[in-house]
């Protein structure tokens, strides 16, 4: 894993920019790719002033994007077909899956962003929104919000640890601790604020 990631070090320093942007959208997609053995290298490479802070943030956010697309697109055109016709057999009427695509259209903007700050489920993520055919606009809006952070956080992991891969892993699982607990405080804001809006209604 260490060879691996000095590998990475050295490609992402040959490549540059668009290194990060190609990692970045495999890494996004269903394939194993993990983020944190993309961008703490970049960061560690800024720390070096052989990289700056805007280009590491806009190519990994753009990467992330377009590889959440890429999977959205799969929902859409592969995902929802095949459910419509065959969920039945996988005990998936079409009758739950309309309640659970009205469920993701109303409170799909928090699961996507939220989603993309969680290890496991920022992969994933996209696939419900593409199966419900969320609003692209907002689809791609907090899928970069909720990218940006994740790669500010990891840059700034790699900019301070260095190139030491276990130390960076050890404080990327403490981050993770630190944003589950921040995402647990959204949602639990966001029902407050739904419940209020629905009992003004």
């Amino acid at each position: 894993m260490q060879e691996f990631f000095i590998w990475l070090v050295n490609a992402i320093g040959t490549m540059g920019y668009p290194g990060i942007f190609i990692l970045m959208f495999v890494e996004s997609t269903f394939i194993p790719l993990p983020s944190e053995l993309v961008i703490p290298p970049a960061g560690y490479l800024i720390s070096q002033s052989q990289m700056g802070w805007t280009g590491v943030l806009l190519s990994g956010t753009a990467g992330s994007v377009l590889g959440a697309l890429f999977n959205y697109a799969i929902a859409v055109f592969l995902g929802r077909p095949f459910i419509l016709k065959y969920g039945k057999y996988f005990g998936v009427s079409q009758k739950h899956f309309y309640k659970g695509e009205v469920y993701f259209l109303r409170h799909g903007t928090i699961s996507t962003f939220i989603g993309r700050l969680i290890l496991g489920v920022r992969h994933y993520i996209s696939f419900p929104a593409g199966l419900c055919r969320m609003h692209l606009g907002k689809f791609c809006f907090y899928t970069a919000f909720g990218a940006a952070i994740w790669v500010w956080i990891l840059a700034y992991i790699g900019y301070f640890v260095g190139n030491n891969q276990e130390k960076i892993m050890e404080v990327s699982r403490q981050w993770t601790v630190y944003i589950i607990i921040a995402c647990v405080l959204l949602i639990t804001v966001y029902i407050l604020w739904h419940k209020r809006k629905q009992n003004s209604a």
